[in-house]
């Protein structure tokens, strides 16, 4: 395999690039902002900075949307720039591993490959690697063997419920709730108990403080935004029990959609989850206690991985790192516009 084989977690909320040899090397938000729809004034972390602050010149936008391209015009540039700035403007790949959610339209998968086949980059071909796979290989389990292995992959838009085995994925759900509907559900309590309006930053701010999903705490934090009473600034006191009421419903929905798959799991496989338990990854993952609810509605072992923002990309890395587990990749090759199970 080349030097150049790139590993490329598309996440709603952030794009992170992996490169061969040299572990992750972009980890930016997957923000773009663009000027009268044609100047590329920002993209990643800088973009993300102008996000509720620049001026109805300057569009800042996330391209993907849950979990799937929404704007591929934006999202080309975005990866244009990404790839130019992680090859240090050689815009030279061999293969790029794409990861993409399992229970989406085969459209929608092709996608994913048209973007980086169309994008400026040179590349070979295009892997695509379903994103439980990812998440379990980065979470450091062998989903190669017999044994039955349980992901939920909690990310900012969706969460992906999977059950998996001999490198195939038995059962997977799709769900359109993630980080990004908690901090919309605060920013709406906040404005109806408080007639306080926060901006999505600071709801995130909130949620990574004071969220948690098991019990209330005494904790609370002070933020800012508009009294929409006076139309003044104003800032209030958010305590931790309100945060967990403005969350818990959609929490609840996560576990409910844990337990259908879980109703649906073979029984063989049952027994393999039953000694392992369950894996959380996605940077939705770390809110306090979440495990131990999950835990609690389920009967079993829940395991958060270590860096469970970092899973499924590190769960591309390792592909990318060992040729042993390059049949979990399918790759399409720009000349063929094939599907094959090699990496050549």
């Amino acid at each position: 395999m080349t030097n150049k084989l790139l590993g490329i977690d598309l996440g709603t909320s952030t794009l992170k690039i992996y490169k061969k040899g040299s572990e992750i090397v972009f980890d930016e938000k997957n923000v773009i902002a663009v000027e009268n729809k044609k100047k590329v004034i920002a993209f990643g972390d800088e973009a993300y900075d102008m996000l509720e602050k620049a001026p109805k010149s300057i569009q800042v936008s996330y391209p993907v949307k849950n979990g799937v391209i929404a704007d591929i015009a934006n999202m080309e540039t975005l990866i244009d720039c990404s790839l130019k700035q992680v090859l240090k403007g050689s815009l030279r790949a061999g293969y790029i591993l794409v990861a993409v959610p399992t229970d989406i339209t085969e459209v929608e998968k092709k996608a994913f490959y048209d973007l980086i086949m169309n994008s400026k980059a040179k590349v070979k071909g295009v892997g695509i690697v379903e994103k439980p796979i990812a998440a379990a290989l980065g979470a450091g389990l062998d989903i190669t063997c017999a044994n039955g292995v349980m992901t939920v992959d909690i990310g900012a838009d969706t969460t992906e419920i999977s059950i998996m085995s001999l490198g195939g994925i038995v059962i997977s759900k799709l769900i359109p709730i993630g980080g990004s509907k908690l901090d919309e559900s605060i920013k709406l309590y906040v404005k109806k108990k408080y007639n306080l309006l926060i901006g999505d930053k600071t709801a995130e701010v909130i949620k990574k403080q004071l969220a948690n999903a098991y019990e209330t705490t005494d904790e609370s934090i002070e933020v800012y935004g508009r009294n929409v009473v006076t139309g003044l600034p104003s800032k209030m006191e958010i305590s931790a029990e309100m945060v967990h009421e403005a969350i818990i419903e959609y929490i609840n929905s996560i576990i409910d959609a844990i337990k259908m798959i879980l109703e649906r799991t073979p029984p063989e496989i049952s027994s393999d989850i039953i000694d392992s338990g369950i894996y959380l990854t996605g940077g939705s993952a770390s809110i306090k206690n979440l495990d131990k609810l999950i835990s609690k509605e389920t009967e079993l072992q829940v395991n958060v991985c270590n860096n469970p923002a970092d899973a499924v990309i590190n769960g591309l890395g390792a592909i990318i790192e060992d040729s042993n587990l390059k049949t979990l990749t399918t790759i399409v090759t720009s000349s063929t516009n094939s599907m094959n199970r090699r990496l050549r």
